[in-house]
């Protein structure tokens, strides 16, 4: 159908054409004017905006749309959280009880057993994610003693004017929750835009004086409070609704679109359309299966109910992990970009960013810094590093990443000291589900062929004169890495490029072994790659590019120092011989020529990449700039690996002047 989009402001939102689809959509007054085609005219909710849609449609006989936010709408409020849900009603809207409307009549629907059963486990989704309307606001702090839930609801709402919810309403919920609770608390709710100041509400301060009254005004997420109260009262808030999902008691002094159905207690008389008992699972199914529509901003496409939940819960939970204050200290400006979509937090938190030798904190802040500094700036500091499934081409080329570990513990290639990720390898108690996961997520990454970087190269083959021979792969790396300065103990005698060749030729006289320097070191990015030539004649080859994806399934071992290729050998079972002490040595997968002391737990191949791959990075949508799964990373990735790799103007500029200086430090070396 042809749906014609009148207003502006409603034609700009992100998500219009995957929340409408398959529907083709006319926007701006005049096309739709225009347009002897259209089928319908959509306008949001009741609004005044809408009064020329609903003149339009009555002009010219066509269906008129109301659409309004889902009850799973988003991330946060406002113009940059548009709706990821999205209701649209042909015969009336859900909070308009004057007249039935689609949600009405959807609501006394029977259902199938696999439609009842859906709904009883969309009940137990939305519990276990903890989620609401809005979802980016810390828990609100829910008292230690028996209470009952009052929620207050901004001045002049629509859902209160077209359904009796005035303020004596209010007056009435609280004087009920006070009078029918007698030794219980009463907390009342304050509507987040209320307590930002953007909204006025509906309870005076002498209605709040009772002593067992606690007014809870830190705008904060609701479920702690729906989770433990022991009854919600409200008007017409949705919140109600949600109680209903909790298993709660609920109290309705207005006529929402829950109310009458023999799940509340009414204090208005029901319109006669309603006036029947459903079970609880049928009004869920109607309102968040039926009624609603869903996108995937990710994928930018329609999706079901049970996607979004998983894709507001993953938010969420990233969002949580960052504290009130974050202060990002050295952290150059082209990653700042990054710095912002990686370490945000929930609403009212903040990031601030500090020169490496800034030593100015404010209070309660916590540092964060990029790889492991030589001094940390503050403590706590939190440290962050590339993942290991970063992009489709080098960071030494700007190429934004789509994956990032934040490390609270240490970081890790520091095999010194303990990280996060080994923290988690060495206690965690892997599920059976967790292992299926890693194995799933691996046999997703050999399908599509990626690796940390994914360089565009040719395959390689082994020559002829290999007939008979082992091939043996050695990777190089950036002499002055971290890496190896901290996951490769000074006492080794293996710690360079140079002296890794020796080693393996040494006990490998006879067999193939063939170089691949660190791709920066090629692309002369980092200081060291004059150096690399000069090793080439320990090997039999010396490969300046390659696949490796593809390279590490045609050869039959790998050696290394602290590579993470060593890890991507793995993925593939491939033998590795480890010289250095790297993230995935010293759980018996690895040919260890050094021992950690903290380590020596056995693992299996599958539960290493859960930790590595799915629990310890986050990765980031490069298109909507939403957390995404691991798995939809390998997605990603996999379909930007079959696109032109284009340079930008900034990242071939770039490349050039570091290419100018790297070259130049080579030639005062050579001096």
């Amino acid at each position: 159908m042809r749906v014609g989009v009148p207003q502006r402001t409603m034609g700009r939102l992100k998500n219009l054409e995957a929340l409408l689809a398959p529907h083709h959509l006319v926007r701006g007054r005049m096309a739709c004017r225009s347009d002897p085609q259209l089928d319908a005219l959509l306008a949001w909710g009741n609004k005044p905006s809408g009064t020329w849609a609903r003149q339009e449609a009555k002009r010219r006989q066509l269906q008129l749309w109301r659409c309004e936010d889902g009850f799973l709408r988003s991330v946060g409020s406002g113009k940059s959280h548009p709706p990821l849900g999205l209701v649209v009603d042909r015969v009336g809207i859900y909070y308009d009880p004057s007249q039935p409307s689609d949600l009405d009549q959807l609501i006394q629907q029977q259902l199938t057993q696999e439609q009842l059963i859906r709904s009883k486990a969309l009940v137990r989704r939305w519990r276990q994610a903890r989620l609401s309307k809005y979802n980016n606001a810390h828990e609100a702090v829910a008292p230690a003693q028996p209470f009952v839930l009052v929620v207050d609801q901004c001045y002049g709402d629509l859902s209160l004017s077209r359904a009796k919810g005035t303020s004596e309403a209010f007056a009435m919920a609280l004087e009920a929750a006070i009078s029918q609770n007698p030794g219980h608390l009463v907390v009342v709710k304050i509507h987040p835009d209320v307590v930002a100041g953007q909204r006025r509400g509906h309870f005076k301060p002498e209605q709040l004086q009772d002593s067992r009254v606690v007014v809870s005004a830190d705008g904060g997420h609701p479920t702690g409070l729906l989770e433990q109260a022991e009854a919600v009262y409200v008007v017409t808030s949705q919140l109600g609704f949600e109680a209903l999902i909790w298993d709660k008691p609920v109290h309705c002094y207005g006529q929402p679109f829950y109310a009458a159905w023999g799940l509340t207690n009414d204090a208005c008389l029901a319109p006669a359309w309603r006036r029947k008992t459903v079970p609880l699972e049928q009004l869920v199914h109607a309102s968040l299966i039926s009624y609603s529509r869903y996108c995937n901003p990710v994928l930018d496409e329609p999706a079901e109910v049970e996607q979004l939940i998983d894709h507001l819960a993953l938010q969420r939970q990233q969002m949580l992990r960052m504290p009130a204050l974050l202060v990002a200290c050295g952290i150059t400006p082209w990653k700042r970009t990054a710095a912002r979509r990686f370490l945000r937090g929930p609403k009212g938190s903040r990031l601030l960013f500090r020169g490496q030798s800034s030593q100015r904190f404010p209070e309660f802040a916590t540092a964060v810094v990029w790889g492991r500094p030589k001094l940390q700036p503050h403590r706590p500091c939190w440290q962050l590093e590339d993942g290991f499934l970063r992009s489709v081409g080098l960071g030494a080329q700007l190429v934004q990443p789509t994956s990032w570990v934040l490390d609270r513990e240490g970081i890790y290639y520091d095999a010194t000291s303990p990280s996060d990720l080994e923290v988690f390898l060495a206690n965690h108690l892997f599920t059976p589900q967790e292992k299926q996961r890693g194995r799933l997520l691996r046999e997703q990454l050999l399908a599509a062929g990626l690796t940390k970087y994914n360089l565009a190269a040719t395959a390689w083959s082994r020559p002829p004169t290999v007939q008979g021979r082992m091939v043996r792969l050695v990777v190089g790396q950036v002499p002055n890495d971290a890496s190896l300065r901290l996951g490769v103990p000074t006492s080794s005698p293996v710690r360079s490029n140079r002296q890794l060749l020796e080693a393996v030729r040494r006990s490998y006289p006879d067999d193939y072994l063939l170089y691949k320097p660190h791709p920066d070191l090629v692309a002369d990015l980092r200081q060291g790659s004059h150096k690399e030539r000069k090793i080439a004649a320990l090997a039999d080859e010396i490969l300046l590019s390659g696949d490796m994806a593809q390279l590490m399934e045609t050869v039959d071992c790998l050696h290394v120092l602290t590579s993470l290729s060593g890890f991507e050998a793995l993925l593939r079972e491939k033998p590795v011989q480890v010289f250095g002490q790297p993230f995935y040595a010293g759980w018996g997968l690895t040919e260890d020529l050094l021992a950690c002391k903290r380590r020596g737990r056995r693992l299996e191949l599958d539960e290493l990449v859960y930790g590595a791959l799915i629990h310890y990075p986050a990765y980031i949508c490069q298109r909507s700039g939403d957390w995404i799964t691991a798995e939809q990373a390998v997605d990603q990735l996999a379909a930007l690996k079959q696109q032109p790799n284009q340079l930008t103007i900034e990242q071939l500029l770039w490349r050039l002047w570091k290419s100018f200086l790297v070259r130049t430090a080579a030639l005062v070396q050579r001096d």
